[in-house]
């Protein structure tokens, strides 16, 4: 394995923290995920970095000269990035905004707002189910801006220059068959899915373990879920096969019913991202505006959520 940027930040982040669990909130990764990143990246280059107990993670001698060298490189590169933005006057402005986003209701509203006021501009799109993907390529300068998701009250990452605004609060539903019983209400009761096979899209972060916790608290453990791509998941809730976890934002679909769960004991924040020092920051402002706008048209779409919402403003603190 080659050694990238990427790793390099994942070092610099166990280091400043002094944990490999607070590491892995700062950068929107599951634990689990980024202990296994790290026992590579040590293979990679053949030794221990950090030193875990349950004090912490303190550098070894050879984590002390990896950080020494991190911390060279990474802002010398940044650096590099900021001064051919200023130099070819690439990316950002109404003459081409490049777009990156997670499975969101926002990104298509967005998209069209921006194109509608700067018809002549070019706009491009990258999708991805990975929050650290999309932020490693704004921070990079490839993407002028991102809508991430984050679980309840997650910190969005914290690389230098980042900014970032909360667009939407979404209260974590399910979709279910229209024929299923439980459909014809206002929301579900998480306990009365403890028997369903459960299906999500492919994602990061604590949502899991949230979902895990919420389960327990309803007197349950989840049956093992299925996690596939949205196309799987929607087939998966037609035949009945699954509750899928879902936002309540999504498109209205034919046999198909989102509807939240009772309580909102999960919520999903929708935020918009962008380095504060590239050339598209003047736009943050109106972009922000345009993702709000999006967000609030994707929940008029579903008239029965949209009214659940207003009775239940409490819930989504």
């Amino acid at each position: 394995m080659d050694l990238e940027l990427r790793h390099l930040r994942v070092i610099c982040a166990v280091a400043d923290t002094g944990s490999v669990t607070k590491a892995a909130a700062r950068l929107g990764l599951a634990q689990p995920a980024l202990s296994a990143q790290l026992h590579r990246i040590e293979r990679a280059l053949g030794g221990a970095l950090f030193e875990r107990d349950r004090r912490g993670a303190r550098p070894t001698a050879l984590g002390e000269l990896v950080l020494a060298r991190a911390r060279v490189l990474l802002p010398a590169v940044r650096g590099l990035q900021d001064d051919v933005c200023r130099m070819t006057g690439s990316g950002g402005g109404p003459d081409h905004c490049r777009i990156g986003a997670v499975n969101t209701p926002v990104l298509i509203g967005l998209v069209h707002r921006f194109s509608s006021e700067f018809p002549q501009a070019q706009v491009t799109t990258l999708t991805s189910w990975s929050v650290v993907e999309l932020v490693g390529t704004l921070v990079a300068g490839r993407l002028d801006f991102v809508v991430i998701g984050l679980c309840g009250t997650a910190a969005p990452p914290e690389e230098r220059g980042l900014a970032w605004r909360t667009v939407g609060v979404d209260a974590v539903g399910v979709l279910l068959p229209e024929a299923d019983p439980l459909a014809n209400a206002a929301d579900v009761r998480l306990a009365d899915l403890a028997a369903k096979r459960w299906a999500a899209t492919r994602g990061e972060g604590c949502f899991g373990d949230c979902f895990a916790a919420e389960c327990a608290k309803a007197g349950f453990t989840p049956l093992p879920a299925y996690e596939t791509d949205i196309v799987s998941c929607i087939a998966l809730a037609q035949e009945g096969s699954a509750a899928v976890l879902c936002k309540p934002t999504l498109p209205p679909m034919a046999g198909l019913r989102a509807l939240p769960l009772t309580g909102a004991p999960l919520r999903w924040r929708h935020l918009l991202g962008w380095h504060e020092e590239s050339p598209a920051a003047p736009l943050a402002a109106k972009m922000a505006a345009y993702a709000e706008e999006a967000f609030a048209e994707a929940v008029r779409r579903n008239p029965g959520y949209a009214k659940w919402l207003d009775h239940n403003v409490g819930d989504m603190g």
